[in-house]
């Protein structure tokens, strides 16, 4: 076996692999791993580049693929994002150190019609969308998935910070071990099908531990910094995007407090979320927050922080990963932003209309974002999730009945 330079001395790659839990058969193929083509994702980040080095270095026959996604000039030279420019390139160097295969393919077209039109209709509806779970449930872990197939490989492997294990009635979705890094929330959608050709080899490991296999495996990337940006926004300016791909379509309107008064003007809806607070451009002695988008009638609905509470919430295109069937009023535990914790909440099912109860009030839901459901009893287990389309509750529900004037 090669040893590598890791930590500044001289360590076997094979006794770092097995200090990580890497040895052997990571995938859980069976047999001998050179009898496995396996395609790996590489978006040209450090996580998915050492998902690669990490499987050919086991002797998978590894296939790299990465997506050219978009071409929106900034986009290409900004640094952290995926599937254009730098990153493409990055993706191929580390295929060529190594020794595998890598081929990239050409799904712009695919990609503006499932991701960032969708992104752009989403923002102009008065919704929040979240690009990055379209991405993976279009593009990625279905097209992508189907080419894997294609080419002959027994699963797909990505750097995803999550975890596939297998339970009583087949693979389970599980969060992954770091949880400053999981990504469970951005990948509720994916199905049972797809669990079963996916591998994610990653999700027991924490960021430190994944640079230092990278630097094990002498790999560029190694300190490449992460993405942090929506990969297609330049900037983080994510309304010249929605202005470029729907010109004209969005317009100005009415800024208006949720007891009726009309406060001020706005130069669209796409400018605003639930929840937000600041660069509202209207003064007001108490703080207001965006309680609600009107993008039928161009309206901002503001309001104090107690308007934004809610306890229920309605939902569209729910994927279901659990054991037994959907009921209602199932516990389980949610997520309404990525970045929160999950929180006691029950299943509400009535006929083909599907929604969660939470125990207690959230602010700052917001329609377009993901509800994601977990188990109840150690928030582990990933079950699924969907859309948010609506939500409700006490302060809310006035909202709904205020007669707007104007």
């Amino acid at each position: 076996m090669t040893d590598f330079p890791t930590g500044g001395a001289s360590a076997s790659v094979d006794d770092l692999l097995s200090r990580l839990n890497l040895s052997g058969d990571p995938l859980g193929l069976g047999g001998h791993p050179a009898d496995h083509r396996v395609v790996v994702a590489m978006s040209g980040g450090v996580d998915s580049s050492v998902t690669a080095a990490l499987l050919h270095h086991l002797g998978y026959d590894v296939v790299g693929v990465t997506l050219q996604l978009y071409d929106h000039g900034a986009a290409i030279a900004k640094k952290g994002a995926c599937c254009a420019g730098q990153d493409i390139y990055d993706a191929k160097r580390v295929a060529e150190s190594c020794g595998f295969p890598h081929y990239v393919l050409d799904y712009e077209s695919r990609f503006r019609e499932a991701v960032i039109e969708e992104f752009a209709d989403t923002y102009l509806a008065g919704f929040t969308p979240i690009p990055c779970v379209r991405c993976n449930q279009t593009v990625k872990f279905a097209d992508l998935l189907e080419t894997a197939k294609q080419l002959g490989a027994r699963c797909m492997a990505t750097g995803h910070y999550i975890q596939r294990v297998m339970g009583e009635q087949g693979a389970e979705l599980r969060r992954a071990a770091d949880a400053g890094k999981d990504q469970s929330y951005f990948l509720f959608a994916t199905t049972d099908e797809q669990l079963d050709f996916l591998r994610f080899p990653l999700g027991h490991l924490n960021k430190d531990q994944t640079r230092e296999l990278a630097e094990a495996f002498g790999l560029i990337v190694a300190d490449k910094p992460d993405s942090q940006d929506i990969c297609f926004v330049p900037e983080g300016r994510y309304v010249d995007i929605v202005e470029k791909v729907r010109p004209g379509a969005s317009r100005p309107g009415e800024i208006v407090h949720v007891d009726g008064r009309v406060l001020g003007r706005h130069e669209g809806v796409i400018r605003y979320t639930v929840g937000q607070r600041r660069g509202l451009g209207i003064a007001a002695g108490d703080p207001l927050y965006v309680v609600r988008l009107d993008a039928e009638m161009a309206r901002v609905i503001v309001g104090p922080r107690e308007a934004l509470e809610v306890d229920r919430i309605r939902l569209k295109e729910v994927n279901w990963l659990g054991d037994d069937a959907l009921v209602d009023g199932a516990p389980v535990r949610v997520k309404v932003r990525s970045t929160r914790p999950p929180v006691p909440a029950a299943l509400s099912v009535e006929g083909d209309e599907i929604g969660v109860v939470l125990a207690r009030g959230e602010d700052g839901v917001a329609p377009g974002q993901a509800c994601v459901f977990y188990s109840p009893d150690n928030e582990d287990r990933v079950l699924g999730g969907g859309w948010i389309t609506s939500t409700g509750g006490k302060a809310l529900d006035g909202v709904g009945r205020v007669t707007l004037i104007g």
